[in-house]
């Protein structure tokens, strides 16, 4: 089932907190609303469940105007980071809560609480309460309750934060498995966590002070971003202030080789180079500086190297003998992997 969000303006006490978002989440699809705090992916969240009112604009659910219907009436499952399960009663009571708030026959609630917990590998685990259960559990058990109503539509808000990273990645594995088993479920996801989004989201809507600035799959954000906010909040991103010339753009007095479109020659931009793409080294598309700081991640080193006074990031293959704070390296990129963006000041 479609959600859309039609010129939905939200505010509290005159102070807008989402402005006039309009978006569409397509049947079957996993929307991720990335953005860091306050950015107005929750409210946007709360408005389709039906907590908060629009103060203009219309939320639809399958093309049925639902901005005047009580969240009990929209058909929708939801799910919060804390969980919110009710420590009194076990497992299997709490996920039937919903259904027996909707007075569902008896036999049907046994039915679908026990088709939640098998989707959700908590089976086993029925006859618990929420304190024998680790976080991860806990989790999977809030998400058997709100798919046990059968619903149109799954909102989670912010629903691995609670966890370590071991987990996040499990249970992150277990909703994609989900979203396979359940196509025609639509699912809004907020997060502020950009592996979550590129991992799980069909689309991301990227949002920043209550406005959405940008929405596309996972590969055209990262691989060809917007804008400047874009390109640093989903993957993270060189930003390299350059000026466009008559054959590619001047950075800091190097000539680099880019793919300028239809820029005009003297405007100022900004290049766009992901770290992992930067190499040590010579190569097309030099440029010199000093190590600042080296970070060891396993499989690679990321170098932190001050250009023209300028950090540029650059993640490479684990080094045997790697540079040291303060000694002069060349770091080069290839002119296909960097990305032209309007010259912007970032938020």
């Amino acid at each position: 089932m479609s959600i859309r969000f039609d010129s939905v303006t939200v505010a509290y006490d005159g102070r807008v907190v989402l402005d006039s978002l309009d978006l569409t989440v397509e049947p079957g699809e996993v929307m991720a609303l990335l953005g860091p705090s306050g950015s107005g992916k929750t409210t946007a969240l709360r408005a389709v469940a039906g907590f908060v009112r629009p103060a203009s604009g219309r939320v639809y659910l399958g093309g049925e105007d639902v901005t005047d219907l009580p969240p009990y009436r929209r058909g929708i499952g939801m799910v919060v980071q804390s969980y919110a399960l009710f420590p009194h009663l076990r497992v299997e009571d709490n996920v039937a809560f919903g259904l027996k708030a909707r007075r569902t026959p008896r036999a049907g609630i046994r039915q679908r609480v026990a088709e939640a917990l098998e989707l959700t590998g908590m089976a086993g685990h029925a006859r618990r309460y929420p304190r024998e259960l680790s976080g991860g559990q806990q989790q999977r058990v809030a998400i058997a309750r709100a798919l046990a109503i059968r619903p149109r539509v799954l909102l989670l808000d912010e629903p691995l934060s609670a966890l370590d990273a071991r987990l996040r990645s499990g249970m992150l594995a277990e909703l994609a498995r989900l979203h396979r088993e359940l196509p025609d479920v639509s699912m809004l996801y907020v997060t502020h966590d950009q592996i979550e989004a590129l991992t799980l989201a069909d689309r991301i809507a990227v949002m920043d002070t209550a406005r959405l600035r940008a929405c596309g799959t996972p590969r055209e954000l990262y691989r060809a971003p917007a804008d400047e906010f874009t390109a640093s909040f989903v993957g993270g991103a060189n930003l390299l202030p350059v000026t466009v010339a008559a054959r590619g753009v001047d950075f800091a007095g190097t000539g680099l080789e880019a793919d300028t479109g239809d820029a005009a020659v003297g405007a100022r931009a900004t290049l766009c180079v992901r770290p992992h793409l930067v190499g040590l080294g010579e190569g097309p598309n030099r440029i010199s500086g000093t190590v600042t700081d080296i970070q060891w991640r396993g499989a690679t080193h990321r170098l932190y190297v001050r250009v023209a006074g300028h950090s540029v990031m650059a993640d490479v293959r684990e080094l045997k003998d790697p540079p040291a704070h303060g000694d002069p390296v060349t770091l080069h990129f290839a002119p296909e992997d960097a990305v032209l963006l309007p010259a912007g000041v970032l938020a």
